[in-house]
């Protein structure tokens, strides 16, 4: 392995844009010749598709990922006073859904791959309790069998925030179609992403489509007809097309994620001072995407630097901070293991601009810093 220095950028925009750049051009062509940009048939198309991909019977283009979890938790019914559950260790898109759907959000703890935990979930049920939302995070999904009895045995929904979990499953079914409804993002650096902000709905219940269907069209029925307070929340046409050009491709997106993985398995897999993400066959009940490879690491911010100044880009989560710690929300509770592993989580790159190469110097690097 060499050890000349190279760069590796934690995420290369333009190489997105040149893998598929003749059929991009071809498609953004077509729309913009047709004068096509809002509600058209490739907007009907990916949604089509999306829907087919996933199992769910309906797909819903939306804005972006957050204005798809408010849409869902309204169409829910989740309103003042109602309480969802969600782990911390999530984006603040998440618990934001909740706060302006009406409801409270209530923050728990993850557990060792980094997903909500049940248990944590089980205690913190109360009478107000409406719905929980499991965060299908980094490209795995969650325990869903023990939250769908949770969930079950409490009479509550559970409404999916799948933002960074396309096409990853739990017992063979895909994240985001568990529950009464699941939600993906297609911010560029998604796994399957767009060239500005997008976002999907899944759902298989009639009720919730027809709702969630007019909601993101200022309240508006097939007729045109204002029926309830909406959102002006429609997935850009040219976005469309060009999402379903890049489905089309999704499959390799993920073998070569899951091939990265595997590298950095076999690589840093004996270093003790870090915790890797479960490998990509670790076990036959999950079935990961590695949207991100999100590492505890002991000295994490010594490493950060130390990566950095040898051309490799890292990112440290949402600010090193789970929803339940920015103070000016004031969460006031306290989720010991979440703060003790967002305290040593980062971010390798992980992403299909990658080479073997490339990899193999940031495993080489970070076998460098705790060798040293």
């Amino acid at each position: 392995m060499s050890t000349s220095k190279r760069v590796v950028p934690f995420f290369n925009y333009p190489h997105v844009y040149k893998q598929y750049e003749n059929e991009i051009n071809k498609a953004i062509n077509n729309v913009c010749n047709r004068g096509a940009f809002i509600l058209q048939k490739d907007l009907e198309e990916f949604e089509e598709n999306l829907a087919n991909y996933t199992g769910a019977k309906y797909a819903i283009g939306v804005a972006n990922g957050t204005d798809a979890l408010i849409i869902a938790n309204r169409a829910a019914g989740i309103s003042e006073g109602d309480e969802v559950i969600f782990s911390s260790h999530t984006y603040i898109a998440t618990a934001a859904s909740i706060y302006f759907a009406g409801g409270i959000p209530v923050p728990v703890e993850c557990q060792e791959d980094h997903m909500i935990s049940p248990e944590s979930v089980r205690k913190a049920i109360t009478s107000k309790t409406k719905a929980i939302m499991p965060t299908q995070l980094n490209g795995r999904t969650c325990d869903m069998d023990s939250l769908n009895k949770i969930a079950e045995e409490n009479g509550l929904h559970i409404i999916e925030d799948a933002a960074q979990g396309l096409g990853s499953k739990f017992n063979g079914k895909q994240a985001g179609t568990f529950g009464l409804a699941g939600t993906i993002s297609f911010y560029p650096a998604k796994n399957l992403g767009s060239f500005g902000d997008g976002g999907a709905i899944l759902t298989s219940d009639l009720a919730m489509y027809e709702k969630m269907m007019q909601l993101r069209d200022h309240g508006r029925n097939k007729d045109g007809l204002v029926v309830t307070w909406g959102l002006n929340s429609r997935l850009d046409n040219l976005q469309a097309a060009i999402l379903n050009l890049k489905l089309a491709y999704y499959k390799n997106e993920i073998e070569r994620r899951r091939e990265i993985a595997s590298i950095y398995q076999t690589n840093l897999g004996s270093i003790t001072e870090i915790k890797l993400p479960p490998s990509p066959n670790s076990d036959t009940i999950h079935f990961d995407v590695f949207q991100n490879y999100e590492i505890e690491a002991e000295r994490r911010d010594e490493l950060k630097k130390y990566l950095f100044e040898r051309g490799i880009g890292t990112i440290i989560q949402w600010a090193g901070k789970t929803v339940h710690q920015f103070k000016d929300l004031k969460f006031n509770v306290s989720l010991p293991f979440t703060e003790n592993m967002i305290a040593k989580s980062l971010m390798l790159p992980m992403n299909t601009s990658l080479t073997d190469e490339d990899v193999l110097y940031v495993c080489e690097i970070v076998n460098s810093f705790y060798n040293n």
